[in-house]
């Protein structure tokens, strides 16, 4: 993505604690927004929600077990289960259980909304012509949380625009910090 050029590119960089939201254009931030909602949020959205429905306290780790192996953000898009263990919380013992995509996408689905609705805030608040571009380009996912399952569709239905996932999205950050640094010459420029 060259965002040297007078065309509108559209990111969304869901990271582990933030996610980021902009509009570049001429190397520079058109719109953007910040909410500090993003993979750990999601990780303790699951924690909450196992922790409510089954009375299991589990660990974080297991929760972004969870998260990698069996959750999906959009409706229908994955049907799989797994077995999770951790403490009883009535008993005090150790309980295992088998939860699944379906119920993990109605414990992600309040967090992934607001998601959806910080894109949405950016989008209105682009120029016209940059919001063509964007309509031609579509929106670049990036970070831990574009892995999600079916992020992308579900950003593309509400969006009414493309959405695709980055190569690499775990390491689009450091990557296009170099970048940007072998380009350091036209930031002065712009700046």
């Amino acid at each position: 993505m060259d965002i040297f050029q007078p065309s509108g590119n559209m990111v969304i960089d869901i990271g582990g604690g933030t996610t980021d939201i902009a509009v570049l254009s001429m190397g520079d931030i058109v719109t953007s927004e910040s909410i500090k909602l993003a993979g750990d949020k999601l990780d303790q959205e699951i924690l909450q929600y196992i922790k409510r429905k089954y009375k299991l306290l589990i660990g974080d780790r297991t929760a972004e077990d969870i998260k990698v192996n069996i959750a999906t953000v959009f409706p229908g898009n994955r049907n799989e289960t797994i077995d999770i263990r951790g403490r009883d919380l009535v008993s005090g013992l150790p309980r295992t259980i088998t939860i699944g995509s379906e119920e993990i996408e109605e414990a992600l689905r309040e967090q992934v909304a607001l998601v959806v609705q910080a894109a949405k805030q950016v989008l209105e608040n682009t120029p016209p012509e940059l919001s063509a571009d964007i309509i031609d380009r579509g929106v670049i996912l990036t970070g831990g949380g574009a892995l999600l399952d079916g992020l992308d569709q579900l950003m593309a239905e509400e969006l009414k625009v493309p959405v695709f996932i980055a190569e690499e999205p775990m390491h689009c950050v450091a990557k296009g910090t170099g970048i940007m640094l072998e380009n350091i010459d036209k930031i002065e420029k712009i700046g």
